[in-house]
């Protein structure tokens, strides 16, 4: 949006404003400008002057010899222009002047005959296209002043960047009432309160639909002169980048400029039947020819403007060439309306015609403003045209809405703005603006929103309005109150975090997998039971057939992955994830999600194939068992006795995995709570997966470990006194764990032991069947002292005491 700030002035009074400090507060308001630019700096050093005397060229039939008066020179001056005589006032460019376009004037001789500068033209000025002789100045004009002094050319645009929200501020008259908002001064309207009769006889107006047209009025305006404009209007709509036409088009420009309601003049002598319909195409109506000569293509949607017999123009966008304003129009009808601004923006966008009209009927204009605009635009012709207006015309109000009224509070206002305001402030403030504001009670203010508002809807809006008005510069600054205590984390993150880092750190690597899956998995997995595929998370729109479920373990990922590396010759893989799974409970509640820890583990053992020489180190059971160890052993949670306490157990034949081959799987316990299991995987299930290899796994309810509590951190310094170490070697049933002989010793409390590890379990020709021999060393240790043989011996047949009753085990002879 473009305005000059003499323009300005004719609104509200900016006395004691600059240019710069009025951008400043247009700014500050929302109304972001983007340039302030001096008009017209080009053309300052020009002069006005008076011809004294106008004689024909001695050499020349089509050149005047002029001698030109500017201030106390006399200058000779050589001009081609037909209106060049004695005592016209007009403008000269002296030498060493540039002339827009980028012409040089100097002393020059024509035919012969020495010329001291130029006359000019409008068009050589480039203020109009008017190039019929030089400019004419008004009589009394004294010569030798500054041109655009004695022109009033002096001025300064400023161009406003708007937001889609604020189509009223898209007019001259909508900018100055946010600067008397501001400044809190009145602001001057041309035209308010314009009211028409209804009943011309002379014309017509039918609105099909008061959908995609609200509102349209029209007014009648005889014995029209079609003329160039007078200055000041020329002036002010190229100061805007706006071409002059005539008399007629420039009054609907500078209107539209001035209230933001776009304005359209039809000859009326052009229009069949004295009629106007706003209307959609009827069959048969394709194309139409708008003002610039093209024919567009029209459709259905869009909304025309016809006579009685054919439309005359694309409502809201453009006139037609078959009624066009031209040099002989004597008659025009006046039309000022308001249209659906989705209908006009899929017009203009449909036919790639974006005008100035069009640019604020897309936004809205202000359904009440459009007798305002046509009463002021009638007012012009007869000024400027020497028109006369009928009295009666026509005011199709179809679309008429209610009042749009909000209540605000006061308190609510004063606690997100942080101030303290009164009610009389505030209603001083929004009435400034055109809002009305009335108490409601001691604490609310009934608000009536103007219809030019159409961006405020709820009282946050009028709570930002009052902050626009009061001064965003006048709201104080305050920190906000920010707690410098240490944020609470999430310490199952922190625990995943660590578990990736220290499982990768053993030579793992992390996979991740989609959480989508395929429904055959449960079948290659053997897990295809009726009370499996009940829990199963399906999909209704999955992305292909492959990804139809949700998972229910991350094993058939992992195995995938096995598979694609032993495809690509790395059969050496250790990896492992951390997701989400999910169980169906009921259509009527979301899915259980629990995350899991899975491992995969198989070929060589060391991660890298051994030379030809060297014994290749297979990964076994026991590579599976050892992570799931050390996972525990880092989240403190393989204590050997207390609440904490964490067992691997043979499983029944009932809790075994059906996918792991039978005596080589585990399952992990906490009490009565299975925790997860580890194991060799059979192998025609593998085979199914493309697998020759033996796959070892392991599979741990993540989220049940996060809830178990682990044991403190402590400090222990390094021992002082010297460690003991007995061996003993028993022979037990065969049904008997080992570890159960560790975690007995363990939770013995005898205050010695320091560690206890198992370093053979042997079953032979020398054992017993249905026995098994497990070698036991034992450390001791005191914090006190050094151990002496007597009290190693003593705790060590305690040992042995306690292992033979538990147990039935005895000692093993050599």
């Amino acid at each position: 949006m473009k305005f000059t700030l003499d323009w300005l002035n004719h609104y509200v009074d900016t006395d004691g404003h600059t240019a710069d400090q009025l951008a400043e507060y247009l700014t500050m308001l929302g109304l972001e400008v983007d340039a302030v630019s001096p008009l017209h700096q080009e053309l300052a050093p020009l002069k006005t002057a008076r011809i004294i005397s106008a004689q024909p060229h001695p050499d020349a039939d089509k050149l005047t010899l002029c001698e030109v008066a500017v201030g106390d020179e006399i200058l000779q001056i050589v001009c081609g222009a037909p209106n060049a005589r004695s005592g016209l006032n007009t403008v000269v460019a002296l030498p060493g002047t540039t002339l827009p376009g980028e012409m040089k004037i100097k002393k020059s001789k024509v035919r012969g005959v020495e010329s001291c500068g130029m006359l000019c033209s409008e068009r050589e000025l480039a203020l109009s296209d008017s190039h019929t002789g030089i400019m004419e100045l008004p009589e009394g004009t004294a010569h030798g002043q500054s041109f655009i002094t004695a022109l009033g050319l002096e001025d300064t645009m400023i161009e406003v960047d708007l937001t889609p929200n604020r189509p009223d501020c898209a007019s001259v008259i909508g900018i100055a009432r946010e600067i008397a908002g501001k400044l809190q001064r009145p602001l001057r309207l041309p035209v308010e309160g314009a009211r028409v009769d209804h009943t011309s006889r002379s014309f017509s107006v039918d609105v099909e639909s008061s959908e995609l047209c609200p509102r349209y009025a029209a007014r009648l305006v005889t014995g029209i002169k079609i003329g160039p404009s007078p200055m000041w209007l020329r002036n002010r709509l190229t100061s805007i980048g706006l071409r002059p036409i005539n008399n007629v088009v420039d009054i609907t420009n500078f209107v539209m400029m001035e209230y933001g309601q776009p304005l359209h003049a039809f000859d009326f002598d052009n229009l069949k039947g004295g009629k106007i319909i706003v209307r959609s195409p009827k069959d048969g109506e394709t194309t139409f020819t708008t003002l610039d000569g093209v024919e567009r293509k029209l459709s259905p949607e869009m909304l025309l403007i016809c006579d009685g017999d054919r439309p005359v123009a694309l409502a809201g966008i453009m006139g037609g060439m078959n009624s066009e304003v031209t040099e002989d129009t004597t008659t025009v009808l006046l039309e000022s309306a308001c249209f659906n601004p989705v209908s006009i923006r899929k017009t203009a966008r449909r036919l790639g015609l974006a005008t100035d009209a069009s640019y604020r009927f897309e936004r809205g204009v202000d359904p009440d403003g459009v007798c305002n605009a046509m009463d002021r635009a009638v007012q012009l012709l007869s000024e400027l045209a020497d028109g006369t207006a009928e009295d009666a015309g026509r005011d199709v109000y179809l679309g008429r809405l209610p009042m749009k009224t909000l209540t605000l509070r006061v308190s609510r206002t004063c606690s997100l703005l942080g101030i303290d305001l009164h009610a009389a402030t505030i209603t001083t403030l929004l009435q400034s603006i055109g809002f009305l504001c009335k108490p409601k009670d001691d604490d609310t203010l009934w608000v009536r929103i103007p219809t030019y508002r159409v961006d405020i809807d709820r009282e946050a809006d009028l709570i930002e309005e009052v902050a626009r008005l009061h001064g965003y510069g006048n709201i104080p600054v305050t920190l906000p109150q920010v707690s410098l205590s240490y944020p609470e984390q999430d310490q199952g993150r922190i625990k995943r975090t660590t578990i990736t880092r220290l499982l990768t750190g053993i030579g793992f690597s992390e996979a991740i997998n989609y959480s989508f899956s395929n429904d055959k998995y449960l079948d290659l997995l053997q897990l295809a039971s009726d009370d499996d595929r009940r829990h199963t998370v399906r999909l209704l729109n999955p992305l292909s057939e492959e990804q139809g479920v949700l998972r229910t373990s991350l094993l058939p990922g992992l195995l995938e992955n096995v598979d694609r590396n032993i495809r690509f010759q790395k059969t050496e893989v250790k990896l492992f994830e951390l997701g989400k799974v999910f169980t169906d409970i009921g259509a009527a509640t979301q899915p259980i999600e629990r995350n899991r820890l899975a491992g995969i583990l198989c070929g060589n053992r060391h991660g890298y194939a051994s030379p030809l020489h060297f014994k290749e180190n297979k990964v076994d059971f026991l590579d599976a068992k050892g992570a799931v160890e050390f996972i525990l052993g880092q989240m403190r949670l393989n204590l050997p006795a207390g609440p904490t306490r964490i067992d691997f157990q043979l499983p029944g034949p009932d809790g075994r995995e059906p996918f792991v081959v039978p005596g080589e799987t585990l399952q992990v316990r906490h009490a009565e709570t299975v925790l997860g299991s580890l194991g060799r995987i059979r192998p025609e299930i593998l085979r199914s997966f493309d697998i020759k290899l033996d796959v070892f796994y392991f599979d741990l309810d993540f989220d049940a470990l996060c809830n178990l509590v682990a044991a403190p951190k402590s400090f222990t310094a390094l021992p002082v006194y010297p460690s003991v170490k007995r061996d003993i070697a028993l022979v037990i049933p065969g049904s008997i764990a080992a570890g159960d002989l560790v975690n007995a010793i363990r939770t013995s409390r005898d205050a010695l032991i320091e560690d206890v590890t198992i370093f053979d379990v042997y079953q032979g020709k020398t054992i017993q069947k249905g026995y098994k021999s497990v070698a036991i060393s034992v450390t001791y240790r005191s914090s006190t002292k050094t151990l002496t043989e007597k009290n190693v011996e003593k705790s060590n047949r305690k040992i042995v005491d306690l292992l033979t009753e538990k147990f039935g085990a005895s000692l093993r002879d050599a």
